[in-house]
């Protein structure tokens, strides 16, 4: 089961905040929590709200176990960029480009590895022990 969110036209490049959520995908939610914690850039706070509405979504929405959540895809895309102008000498101006991005979390319940059968010992053959 999956569940997921979004933030759209967050004010940030999106190559800011792929250097974040790289960190970040297959991890336990518990895991993630704590390394967008520790975080230094800025956006991780962002990322780290969409992480917590995607897991509330899943636990409300879906009724799946917080604790067995983890960071199935973690998406960044661009959204539309703002244009300023930025005088400058001579009479010029130079583009300015302000990007903005949409994040989208998605949260999955972890399937437990199903477990081999265990092998049993093989029995030597009687005609070899007779021998």
């Amino acid at each position: 089961m999956h569940a997921k969110a979004t933030l759209r036209y967050a004010r940030v490049a999106p190559t800011k905040v792929r250097q974040v959520v790289r960190n970040i995908r297959g991890l336990e939610v518990d895991e993630a929590r704590a390394v967008l914690t520790l975080e230094t850039k800025a956006v991780a706070r962002d990322v780290r709200k969409v992480l917590d509405s995607a897991v509330a979504n899943a636990e409300h929405n879906d009724g799946l176990d917080v604790d067995d959540l983890y960071v199935d895809d973690v998406t960044v895309e661009e959204g539309p960029t703002l244009k300023r102008f930025q005088p400058r000498a001579m009479g010029r101006a130079t583009r300015i480009r302000k990007r903005t991005s949409h994040i989208t979390v998605t949260v999955a319940e972890a399937t437990p590895e199903p477990v081999a059968p265990a092998r049993q010992a093989s029995t030597p053959d009687s005609s070899a022990n007779e021998e």
